[in-house]
């Protein structure tokens, strides 16, 4: 009996440890599964917080930019007058650019003087659209903007006179295709005709679409 007691007393100290360890294992696995989750959640966390971080820099970085251009926008505004066409004789071009705030000194690829500008541009053929050099030269006494070959100005391959000149504006290839250089696109717009030309260099644009605006007619006479 006493043999049978103790074997019997074995057995279940040997089920309680095995309960035991059972147990043990179990809560291990919580325990793991529980800190899983939390280092989950902390990752997730996080991550939005990064990317929360990342949205703010890069909407702070838009706002500074956008401040900054309208800032520099502010500062390069010029009068309304300098961007209206001018008919007194007496007027002196070059100075007028200068005035503008354009730098003519470092400008090599255009040439001007108190009433004359003259350069290369590369135009947009009107029937074939092919992009080609040419030599513009725009004469404030001859009231005509004109375009050659090259600049010996020999071969004459168009006139845009001055009572046809409508608009000038930069154009970004909205009409035009395949510029050479969209950026340095700009358009010249006629009574009959849309020229689309491409300059050298940004300020070689800008000086050549300030000089042209000096001798637009063309809306002036039909407002008179």
């Amino acid at each position: 009996m006493d043999a049978l007691k103790i074997e019997e007393m074995e057995k279940m100290l040997k089920e309680a440890h095995l309960e035991k360890a059972r147990l043990i294992e179990s809560r291990e696995r919580e325990s793991h599964a529980r800190r899983q989750m939390l280092e989950e959640e902390r990752r997730r966390r996080e991550e939005a917080e990064k990317r929360l971080q990342d949205e703010t820099v890069h909407r702070q970085q838009l706002v500074d930019k956008e401040v900054k251009m309208r800032s520099k926008n502010f500062s390069q505004t010029r009068p309304m007058t300098r961007y209206l066409p001018i008919r007194k004789e007496e007027f002196d071009l070059r100075s007028h650019i200068e005035s503008s705030g354009h730098n003519v000194e470092t400008s090599y690829h255009v040439i001007l003087t108190d009433k004359m500008c003259k350069g290369y541009l590369v135009k947009m053929g009107g029937k074939i659209k092919s992009w080609k050099k040419r030599w513009f030269v725009f004469d404030r006494l001859k009231r005509t903007f004109s375009y050659y070959v090259d600049k010996h100005e020999t071969k004459l391959k168009g006139v845009i006179y001055f009572q046809a000149i409508e608009e000038v504006y930069y154009d970004h290839l909205r009409s035009a295709t395949k510029s050479p250089n969209p950026s340095l696109t700009f358009c010249v717009k006629t009574h009959d005709r849309l020229y689309y030309m491409v300059a050298s260099a940004p300020e070689a644009m800008r000086i050549w679409m300030d000089v042209i605006v000096t001798g637009a007619e063309g809306y002036t006479q039909f407002m008179n």
